[in-house]
């Protein structure tokens, strides 16, 4: 018998939604001043450069904070879309905008037989959380394209494939929504179609703009950012004379000095073995559920953002669109992951932009607050892991089974859809 929800949640998730957009709207504005660093003037002077330099036919080529896949250009350029409004007014209208489809679209998901809305919660609550840096980036655009890819990869895997490769060139990470995909056909269909979509739009942005690439070196150059997890080593040991320091490098503020490159690599591998997790996940895994591909792609994304060289805090979104994803199916058990990130992201608001002087200082504060954030980050981890394994492994599981999908759900459809 499948289990229908109401839609009594849907009037107060919209107030409360509308309330706080309303709240982080009149921040990027600037009706009210958050303390600490402008959050928004990576869209009034960085993007707005960007934007400029690509109105005029290339990449941001000598611009070493460009650090994006070419679709990102997309995201820069998207304030075109509302050419009667000023170029940072238009960005922070369309990532409203985003938002609100995120709104909808798990609303629509968690009214369907057998969902919930807890993953309209999650995100309603779990977007402010993480201040006006939220608007002030284009992450959240990022995530719209990562929600609408797993709640249409349900009955369309090559929707999800093909989304999934968009999400990609925008900034690299939706490549994971691929990771929990059924075997067989469903897995086929997804993967095929994102090849094909990402060898279309590579093939098109290399023709259309110059230095589409130039990002890769970028990326491959930038150093231990001070607010990701190895950088805890350095903020301790600033406390027993440790001669180093904090520089402004790549778009962020980063460590330098004595065993920075070590502690830098030694996070590239620990990155590695994350692969070599999901790999040995992937080849194991057999009961397949119809929320197995939120929890594997929720995650490998938990896993990539703790093992990082950098943790910025816009990239909390990323984890708490996919968590809300997960939350929509009543079968995951992705609730305590979800909780532990939500606390992490208000975490975040205290560290960045609030506390910021005191994370650059390495004082007790910063440290208390890096301390606090990336251990919640790394408790959600790998209670994620621990939960997405005894789920789908054999002999792993306990207590009540996954649900198994039948035919057509093995093809994308879940076995109690009508």
């Amino acid at each position: 018998m499948t289990v229908r929800t109401g839609t009594s949640g849907r009037g107060p998730a919209l107030a409360v939604w509308g309330l706080t957009r309303a709240v982080l709207l009149l921040c990027v504005f600037k009706v009210f001043t958050v303390p600490g660093p402008d959050v928004t003037s990576d869209v009034s002077v960085i993007y707005r450069g960007w934007y400029e330099v690509l109105r005029a036919g290339s990449y941001p080529l000598d611009d070493v904070t460009w650090q994006y896949p070419p679709a990102a250009a997309l995201a820069v350029l998207s304030p075109d879309l509302l050419p009667f409004l000023e170029y940072a007014s238009a960005f922070f209208v369309l990532v409203l905008l985003c938002d609100a489809l995120v709104l909808g679209l798990l609303l629509y998901a968690g009214s369907r037989p057998g969902m919930r809305d807890a993953g309209t919660w999650v995100w309603v609550a779990g977007v402010p959380l993480l201040g006006p840096t939220v608007y002030a980036r284009y992450d959240l655009m990022v995530t719209a394209v990562a929600v609408a890819a797993l709640l249409a990869g349900v009955r369309h895997p090559r929707v999800l494939g093909a989304l999934a490769a968009f999400g990609a060139l925008l900034k690299v990470w939706p490549v994971l929504l691929l990771v929990g995909t059924a075997r067989g056909r469903a897995t086929r269909r997804s993967w095929s179609a994102a090849a094909v979509t990402a060898a279309v739009l590579v093939l098109a942005a290399g023709v259309v703009l110059p230095g589409a690439f130039a990002f890769l070196t970028f990326q491959r150059d930038r150093g231990l950012e001070i607010e990701s997890l190895g950088a805890l080593v350095f903020h301790v040991a600033r406390q027993f004379g440790w001669e180093g320091r904090v520089e402004l490098r790549y778009g962020s503020m980063e460590f330098a000095g004595p065993h920075v490159a070590l502690v830098s690599t030694l996070a590239l591998v620990l990155s590695l073995f994350a692969f070599g997790w999901l790999l040995v996940w992937r080849l194991r895994a057999r009961a397949h559920a119809v929320h197995t591909p939120a929890d594997a792609a929720f995650t490998a994304v938990l896993l990539f953002t703790v093992t990082s060289r950098v943790i910025s805090p816009q990239y909390m979104v990323w984890p708490l669109g996919l968590a809300a994803v997960c939350l929509v199916f009543r079968g995951s058990r992705m609730a305590l992951p979800a909780c532990l990130v939500l606390a992490a992201t208000a975490v975040t608001l205290l560290e960045f932009p609030l506390g910021f002087a005191h994370v650059v200082a390495s004082d007790a504060q910063g440290v208390a607050l890096m301390t606090v954030r990336n251990g919640l980050l790394v408790a959600a981890t790998l209670a994620a892991g621990r939960r997405l394994w005894r789920d789908t492994v054999p002999g792993a599981r306990q207590g009540r089974p996954a649900q198994r999908l039948s035919r057509a759900g093995r093809a994308g459809t879940p076995a109690s859809a009508p």
